[in-house]
This record gives C-alpha cells, structure tokens and sequence, in this order.
C-alpha cells in the first residue's frame, strides 16, 4: 500500500498556501522532508518526563520556541518541585537560552475559558526573562490550538529536536497509562470524569530536517505583523501591566538539522489559519491554509483496509461526508473511532456537541453499518478517559499526530498544527496502532498483538473486547471485570425538537466555518 510518498502527501500546489515559506527549503514541488526519525509519545507523564529533561539540557546559546493553547505555569513536569513549567523554561532562560513563547490569549475564563491561567504562564514568563508573548491574532471566536516546542542547539545541530502533539503545558496532562489522572487536576472538565479526570493524549517527538519546519511554522506566526489584538482596550491593559506587546526580532534561522542516520521516516506538516477578514490577515497565509482538511482528505480518499482514528470530536457534516464516501467506494475498508464517552462540557452545549457527533456517526453508519465502529475507555475504576489524542492511522501507511481534531473548526477556523509521516521503510503507522490497541485492550506492552495486524481481525478484537464489558454491566456487574478499556457508543438520541434548536448554536459557536466566502459557497477547502 505504500507507494510514493508522493502519492500520500499534498504537493505545494495542493497546499494552498502560496504566501508560506514553509516549503521553501524543500525541492520544487515538494512539501515535506525524509530523513527524519517520529516517536510517538504516548500519554503526557511521557511527553512532560523527556521534555523536562531536554530543556534541562540545554546551555547558552540555544534556542527554545513553544506554542500553547492552555498553560499552567505551576504545571509540573515531572510531579516533583523544581519541575514547573515556569521554572523549568525561566532556569533555561536564566542560563542564556533564548525561551519565546506564543501562548494564546483565550476568550474570558467567566465563560470556561483559559484567560486568567494563560496570563498568569505569559506573566510569570516575562517577570523570569523569557519572552512569552499572549497572542489573539484569530478570527472571531476562534483560538490559536497549535502545541508544539522546538529545541535548537547552538553547537550541536544533530540534537535538535522538536514536539507535535495534542498536548498543551497545563494541568490534567499529566497522565499515564494506568490512567489515574493528573494530580495537578483542571477543575471546569464534566462531572463523569472525577476529581482528576483520566486524559489520553500523543505527542509526537521529531528529529531531523523537519525540525526545521515546524520552527518555521512558529517563526511565520511570531514575526507576522498583524497586531496581536483587534481590541485598543486589551492592548491599553496589556501595556499598563507591563506586558510585552511586541515580539522582538528572532535570531537567524540556523540551516535544517542533519538527517537521522537510518531515519526513514518522511514528514509533512499540515496547518489550517482561518481567512481572517475585515482586512487583517496573516502575511504568510492570505485567506487561511487549509492543508489539515485538504492532507485527511486526500489521505482518506486512499484508504481501502483500516482507518484507525482517536479524537476529541468527531462532528458534523463534512467529516461524515469525508468517511462515508470512502466507506462506499472501498467494500473493504472499516473505521474504528474512538473518541471521549462524554463531551467535556454540560448543559446545552453538551446537547449541541451530541448534535454534531450524532451527525457524523449516522453518516457513516448509514454508508457502512458493518464496517464502522465507535468507542469511548474508561479505567479500571469505571471512571471515562478524556480523549484529548489526535491521531489517524490509514492503511499502516499515513500516520499523523496533531492539535486538529475532525470538525470544521479544526478544518477551517482555528491554527493548528499535525505532523503526518510515511515510514518509506519500516512499521511505525502499524506499531502505534498496535501499541494504542494494546492499552485498550488491557494487555502488557509486550503482550503478541497477532489478532490486531489485520484490518477485520482488529475490528473483530476491539468488537468483542467492548461487548464483554458492556455486557459485565448490563448483568450488574457479577464476577471478575473482564480485561478491556472499551465501550461501544452509539449515535447519540437527541429528539428533533432539540436538534432544530441546538444545531444553530453548534454550528456558529462549537463548529464555525472559517472559510472565504467563495469556498464556503463552493464547499471546498
């Protein structure tokens, strides 16, 4: 199923985005690096435990850039004192590191929002030296969800190293595969999920020349010019508390790392910036990017043996639309998903969410019922796991680890990032799906996976493993809990009274078009 890597990937034509120079050190047409070696960093007790030591390791004259949606400056990385994010790049900073920072500004937290965390992140930041700017330079309503760090050394290239994932610097991130949650718990998640919510996450840690991309993707957001807030009264506030409201200039660009010796793994990233109107739009995407929407697509469009998704959302009408086609032109193709058993929030905008998923299953469900499934996990305690994971696994060939989840937010309206690789010699698609299986089916990680390695055999597995469990509850609960973390979910019920008055409020605040006009009309990305 391989191919060209060609085949898989978007071309810079097919990007969409003439004004990036993200592609500009790649040969002409290309829009992705080879050479490289992706890890997969499974859970955020992972993630936070190697990039603790990694800023520790760094000296004068390196260079630290990050992205954040939500930050906690007292997050700690490792759950011992010394290791709070703020600590932990300030002592890098203090060192002669050069630490800048785009974290997102945040709609008001009297709505749910991050304002006052990431501020306090951004403020704590500035006081220790380091730049941390808070960034609003989005569209109405939207939210710079980019996560990504990049670690560049002055003196030796060959460890740099750089972090693409769903995971932000804050707390609940902290968890591991037995999923007790963070004890470091945010407090505005939904009841189901406890004290300290279980969360699922990935993060992807990259070396070789595409480091170099992802800085520039960070780059082109920090020496954009368009002003960081529309509002003149946030930025007379922002200068009345000292903060910094004007992003110096970086050092020069240092050439891409050196290939990873036997690294086979090609690298392209995928980004979406909404088309921001009313004349403000980013220099180095004039009308947006939409290259997440346009990679998934075609990406899916290939798919005949096994798409594998775990996502926080899965809604609405165009990702429906996107698997269901595929799911009718290829009779042996399956879908597993698997997504959080509850949404995050309560009221009506849970009821909006469920409209949105209840969409997008029975799209799919009605082009293959056979041949599509959905699940949430729970621990062993019964408590759901958050899904906060963004991956897809298509054919064990195309593997992309990011911040978009599959909704038209994701797709349109807010920044994000995913790293997508083609292993051109080896099983690193198939390995993360093997080792993800393995977890939700509760066996060791070095337990044989045979009855997952093919396509039927792992949607029979995940099938048989959840309807043991539900049936363990259905019976009251008798016996011994069989092994397993899955839970099989259906469409959700929402009457049609309710979906008639929810879908207006789910489609213009939890799933926005930031698309130009004329896609929008054309309903093309």
């Amino acid at each position: 199923m391989l191919g060209d890597v060609g085949d898989w990937f978007l071309t810079q034509q097919e990007r969409g985005n003439p004004a990036t120079r993200l592609d500009d050190v790649h040969p002409p047409g290309v829009a992705w690096s080879e050479g490289n070696l992706v890890r997969p960093l499974v859970h955020g007790s992972t993630y936070f435990s190697e990039l603790f030591d990694r800023i520790e390791a760094t000296r004068e004259g390196d260079l630290v850039l990050f992205t954040d949606w939500q930050g906690d400056a007292d997050e700690q990385l490792t759950g011992r004192p010394g290791s709070e994010v703020v600590d932990v790049l300030g002592r890098a900073d203090e060192r002669g590191v050069d630490v800048r920072g785009l974290v997102w500004r945040s709609h008001t937290s009297a709505i749910g929002f991050n304002s006052d965390e990431n501020l306090r992140l951004g403020r704590a930041l500035q006081r220790r030296g380091a730049e941390a700017i808070l960034d609003m330079r989005v569209r109405t309503g939207g939210s710079h969800h980019q996560k990504c760090v990049v670690i560049r050394h002055r003196d030796d290239p060959s460890r740099d190293i750089a972090y693409v994932g769903g995971i932000d610097l804050c707390h609940s991130r902290r968890d591991d595969r037995d999923h007790g949650g963070d004890p470091q718990a945010q407090d505005n998640l939904a009841e189901e999920y406890g004290d300290t919510p279980p969360w699922h996450d990935i993060q992807a840690a990259i070396t070789g020349p595409a480091v170099y991309d992802v800085e520039t993707v960070f780059r082109e957001r920090w020496e954009d010019p368009t002003t960081l807030s529309r509002s003149p009264v946030i930025l007379l506030r922002d200068r009345l508390r000292g903060l910094d409201t004007t992003p110096d200039p970086l050092p020069e660009q240092q050439p891409p790392p050196p290939p990873v010796p036997g690294g086979t793994h090609a690298v392209q990233l995928l980004r979406t910036y909404p088309n921001l109107r009313h004349g403000r739009d980013y220099d180095f995407a004039r009308g947006g990017e939409r290259s997440v929407a346009r990679g998934y697509t075609k990406a899916v469009e290939r798919a005949r043996r096994l798409i594998y998704v775990e996502d926080q959302y899965l809604w609405g009408d165009h990702v429906g639309n996107v698997f269901s086609d595929a799911l009718r032109n290829h009779p042996d193709l399956h879908v597993i998903v698997v997504v959080p058993l509850h949404p995050d929030v309560e009221g009506f905008s849970r009821t909006a969410q469920l409209v949105g998923r209840r969409r997008a299953m029975l799209d799919m469900q009605r082009a293959a019922p056979d041949r599509v499934a959905v699940y949430g996990i729970e621990n062993h305690a019964g408590t759901p796991i958050y899904v906060h994971a963004k991956t897809c696994l298509i054919d064990d060939t195309w593997a992309s680890i990011g911040s978009d989840n599959f909704n038209r937010r994701s797709w349109t309206h807010d920044s994000e990032l995913s790293a997508v690789v083609v292993d051109t010699a080896g099983d690193y698609a198939r390995s993360l799906r093997l080792e993800l299986a393995a977890e939700h089916l509760d066996r060791s990680p070095d337990d044989a996976m045979a009855d997952c390695v093919e396509a039927t055999d792992m949607f029979a597995a995940y099938a048989a493993s959840a309807a043991a469990l539900d049936d363990w509850y259905a019976a009251g609960r008798q016996g011994p809990r069989p092994p397993g973390r899955l839970r099989r979910l259906s469409p959700p019920e929402v009457g049609p009274l309710t979906r008639l008055v929810a879908r207006p409020f789910y489609q213009l605040v939890h799933d926005p078009d930031g698309r130009p006009k004329p896609l929008r009309r054309a309903d093309q990305f």
